[in-house]
């Protein structure tokens, strides 16, 4: 009897050996070079241990694979394709753009603090969101109301900080003052409201926009669980992260709700001649819903703060390594200012901006490098093939990394890191192609395309 369940034991254990061998061996050749799929947890291991530094985890995984594309599979249905390829960016956001939206699983993580804005939508609503604001933006008068609060908030508000700061040698949290200065912008563009984070009292303002920041932190902390859904308990037993975003976006709303019933009675009484974004959605539709108008404002808010803010903060965190660029980016306007004849101080024009190259490539080198939205996801609807010959199945999820394709040798060509000014903890991404060029620190767009670039897309 002994001996039989000896025997047993043994086969079962040269069984488990061999499916373990044969899941290896088939995992290999899914992703020869790409994320370690193990068996029955997929890259569930080394998910955990790199999700304090996900992109650059991204971005050395696909670094090393032949079309820098890979399998991303982890337990719970969670199994897709992540890529910073530029040619299956163009097949999934413009060749087969139809089979590539959102998806469910996107929306769903993001449904309670989004609803059905721009950001969040699919189909009919994301075309009829996309079209009013396209249009919107392009037209002169939206364009001269930006101008006009940007230039306000500058001259009140910003640079007396800065000002002040620099004459009492204070020491100043750049990124919170940029944010707090995008904000403030942002909503005035959105709703044409002032929430005075950057200055005055900001009493119910400052409010909102703690509450905006949680509610948008722990929204996008649903994506990194370790098993997926699982933030659907905490949201049934209200404790933990999940109590924080539901108070958080209990505050978002009621902030917003105030200002949008109040414009939709001016547009009643035909009193609105508001410039913002929100009474431009308000004349463009007729039997729109109070709840749709929020989602509309909350996803451009989120939009326009983070990309803004972010895009600044890591601009001067960069120059602050390389004086030799800021030099010529003060000559640039100096330039540009001698030919207007305007002195230090005026406000520039539209079409004076639009002259500042050397500036523009700086920015834009800036957000290749740390691009506002380092990495996007959508579902694929239908069983592809993508072009560099990896298939991808029906509700798969299909993720190009922006952050990972700034760094990539071949887009930009043989990469190095340099130590920063400071002699230790900065360090600056250039390229043998960005070094070649005479725009800037970089100069790296002008090799760039849309696919190879889709911050800008």
């Amino acid at each position: 009897m002994a001996i039989i369940s000896l025997l047993s034991l043994t086969i079962l254990l040269l069984s488990l050996l061999s499916l373990h061998l044969f899941l290896r061996r088939k995992s290999n050749k899914t992703a020869p070079h790409g994320y370690k799929l193990y068996p029955l947890v997929g890259t569930l291991p080394d998910f955990i241990l790199n999700r304090h530094r996900f992109y650059d985890w991204n971005t050395e995984t696909l670094a090393r694979c032949p079309t820098n594309t890979s399998v991303f599979r982890r337990p719970g249905k969670v199994h897709g394709i992540i890529t910073a390829n530029p040619q299956i960016v163009e097949h999934m956001l413009k060749t087969n753009f139809e089979n590539y939206p959102k998806g469910p699983r996107f929306i769903s993580l993001l449904q309670d603090f989004l609803g059905a804005g721009i950001f969040n939508a699919d189909d009919h609503l994301w075309i009829m969101q996309r079209k009013t604001a396209s249009y919107e933006f392009n037209t002169k008068s939206l364009r001269n109301f930006a101008m006009e609060n940007v230039a306000s908030e500058l001259h009140n508000r910003l640079l007396p900080i800065l000002k002040s700061a620099a004459e009492t040698n204070a020491t100043v949290d750049l990124q919170d003052v940029l944010e707090r200065f995008a904000f403030d912008n942002v909503c005035k563009l959105a709703f044409n409201t002032d929430p005075a984070c950057l200055g005055g009292d900001a009493t119910a303002g400052a409010e909102f926009m703690r509450a905006f920041e949680t509610a948008a932190n722990l929204s996008s902390g649903r994506f990194l669980y370790a098993v997926p859904r699982s933030y659907l308990i905490k949201k049934f037993l209200n404790i933990g992260s999940e109590k924080k975003l539901r108070e958080a976006i209990a505050t978002v709303h009621e902030f917003a709700d105030q200002i949008i019933v109040s414009r939709i009675e001016k547009r009643s009484e035909e009193l609105n001649e508001d410039e913002d974004l929100l009474s431009r959605f308000i004349d463009k539709s007729d039997n729109i819903s109070g709840e749709f108008l929020r989602d509309v404002v909350i996803s451009f808010i989120l939009a326009g703060r983070d990309t803004t803010s972010a895009a600044l903060s890591w601009l001067f965190w960069l120059l602050s390594s390389r004086p030799d660029v800021e030099a010529k980016i003060l000559n640039e306007l100096e330039s540009i200012r001698r030919e207007s004849g305007k002195s230090i101080g005026d406000v520039y024009s539209y079409e004076e901006l639009r002259r500042m190259h050397y500036l523009q490539a700086a920015i834009s080198e800036g957000m290749r490098l740390y691009p506002p939205v380092p990495i996007d996801t959508r579902n694929c609807k239908n069983d592809d093939v993508l072009p560099d010959g990896t298939m991808i199945g029906k509700d798969w999820f299909m993720s190009y990394s922006a952050y990972a394709m700034g760094r990539m040798e071949s887009i930009w060509g043989r990469t190095v890191w340099s130590i920063g000014r400071s002699g230790g903890s900065k360090k600056e991404f250039v390229s043998r192609r960005a070094r070649l060029s005479t725009r800037c620190f970089t100069g790296a767009r002008e090799y760039a395309s849309a696919e190879n670039w889709p911050t800008f897309r």
